[in-house]
């Protein structure tokens, strides 16, 4: 109900009302750009560069759908055009070298339940990230938008300004590159001998 009464309060000019959205959605608006530009400051300032124009955008949202997947999507957006942009693909054996993996991961990830959990978690938290790190930011926007924000292949034909066939090609293409990279990293002994 909070979130109604500051969407309606900023829709009539009160600034103010701004802290509370940012108070809820800053982390995921992170992490969403982050799934698309791969470096931690870049998607910091895409969130903050969201919300510094949510004012003058607020007045295009529908108060009868959910803020949450209108606002993320512009996120999206917005982390598209900065990878675009920055060119920028970073390594995360950069990123960890610099140290800043530990931290990015729980930046992303939220709290673990045990260390056993946290183990697998970051091994295969690991894997994905440098699978996806291998698409463009066309692919990686796609799968954040269908798989985080869990949109419809309509919905990010909508966002993306691009068809709905384009749209599904580029999900199926960033799938099957995905697989084929996170396969070899899954397959059984046996898998591998029959393969050979």
């Amino acid at each position: 109900m909070e979130e109604a009464q500051a969407i309606a309060k900023l829709k009539k000019g009160d600034i103010r009302e701004l802290e509370a959205l940012v108070h809820q959605y800053f982390l995921p608006a992170v992490r969403a750009a982050y799934l698309i530009v791969h470096d931690q400051a870049l998607a910091e300032d895409v969130a903050q560069s969201s919300f510094i124009h949510l004012p003058e955008k607020i007045g295009q949202y529908d108060q009868t759908r959910p803020f949450r997947p209108w606002f993320l999507r512009s996120v999206v957006n917005r982390a598209i055009s900065a990878a675009r942009k920055q060119n920028r693909f970073i390594s995360l054996d950069h990123t960890q070298e610099n140290g800043h993996w530990q931290a990015t991961l729980e930046t992303l990830n939220g709290y673990t339940h045990s260390l056993e959990d946290d183990l697998i978690s970051e091994e295969a938290r690991r894997e994905i990230w440098q699978a996806l790190q291998k698409l463009n930011p066309q692919q990686r926007a796609a799968v954040v938008m269908r798989y985080y924000l869990e949109l419809s292949e309509q919905e990010i034909a909508e966002e993306m300004a691009r068809p709905r066939s384009t749209v599904k090609w580029t999900l199926y293409a960033a799938r099957q590159k995905l697989q084929g990279l996170l396969r070899p990293q899954h397959s059984t002994p046996s898998q591998e001998k029959k393969s050979k």
